[in-house]
């Protein structure tokens, strides 16, 4: 009586276990994919590279800019000086002074756009302190790139522009050359912008300059002037999602009946649904439980006839 109470729950239990063997969920992989990032954009109200040769043979350079901003920034100072060592007896030398002179520049993933403005704007170089290389009304510059749309940039000088005291007028078929006696020259160019694919980029005004003061110990300033600038670069697009959420779901196999062979069809179908190399490991394992199972259901059986 106690064998057979105990062998009873014990074949029902060995069954219990193959049959959740064989129909356990295989995992599934989730995973997150990349995203787009920012544009990019800046701008800047006066970019200068000169060099400044002195009476004694010696050269200083002069790199500056006035308010240079990268994205998201924005600048609004109206007046830019310099200090060169054996210039105006070490006092500051102005470069420029305006009513106006701002940048912005602001970027995001679907638009990066810059600008830069001048208004009432005086240039001034070492050794002419009181003569002005160049004064404009009005100049700007703007550059806009959007996803999906092409890049665009756009340039502007309004109202009256005046060389060395001179008033001159501005061709878009070239550059235009001031030249002054016993002070220098000025090639002046007028709204450069370019365009790519995915930039874009524009200046108001672009000045190479060649001036020979012979004041305040400057013998030569050679170099370039930007007036109003500004650039910017497309934001790239999110890439595709390589770890995309698995949709397979849980597939249940019935137990295989002892001598039997499953069909050919049932087979493929298991190759279909997900089966790897621990599918027949599992399989033979529940085979196996359910036979010992079988077994003790007939030892019970024999238990209970004698």
């Amino acid at each position: 009586m106690n064998s057979n109470a105990f062998r009873m729950p014990a074949a029902a239990l060995l069954a219990t276990g193959a049959v959740a063997l064989l129909t356990a969920p295989p995992a599934l992989a989730t995973g997150g994919g990349p995203t787009g990032h920012e544009g990019k954009a800046g701008a800047v109200v006066l970019r200068a590279d000169l060099d400044v040769a002195l009476l004694n043979t010696v050269h200083v350079p002069l790199k500056t800019e006035l308010n240079e901003v990268s994205a998201p920034e924005t600048a609004a100072k109206t007046a830019l000086t310099v200090t060169l060592d054996g210039v105006e007896g070490g006092n500051a030398v102005s470069v420029l002074r305006a009513d106006v002179a701002n940048s912005k520049a602001t970027a995001d993933d679907r638009r990066a756009e810059a600008e830069a403005n001048l208004v009432n704007a005086k240039v001034y170089v070492p050794g002419l302190p009181l003569l002005s290389l160049i004064e404009v009304e009005k100049v700007s510059s703007k550059a806009v790139c959007e996803a999906g749309r092409n890049p665009e940039a756009s340039a502007n000088a309004l109202g009256a522009v005046t060389v060395f005291g001179k008033k001159v007028t501005l061709s878009v078929g070239g550059p235009t050359k001031v030249e002054v006696p016993k002070v220098g020259t000025v090639t002046l160019e007028l709204s450069g912008t370019r365009t790519t694919s995915a930039t874009a980029a524009a200046a108001a005004l672009r000045l190479k300059v060649s001036v020979n003061p012979l004041d305040l110990n400057v013998a030569q300033v050679d170099g370039e002037i930007v007036l109003a600038e500004a650039h910017c670069e497309t934001p790239k697009a999110p890439g595709p999602d390589p770890a995309a959420k698995s949709d397979v779901k849980p597939q249940a196999v019935a137990p295989a009946v002892a001598g039997t062979t499953a069909p050919a069809a049932s087979r493929a179908n298991l190759a279909e649904t997900g089966g790897g190399f621990l599918t027949p490991y599992a399989v033979g394992g529940g085979v196996l439980l359910l036979g010992a199972g079988a077994g003790a259901l007939v030892v019970a059986r024999r238990g209970r006839a004698s």
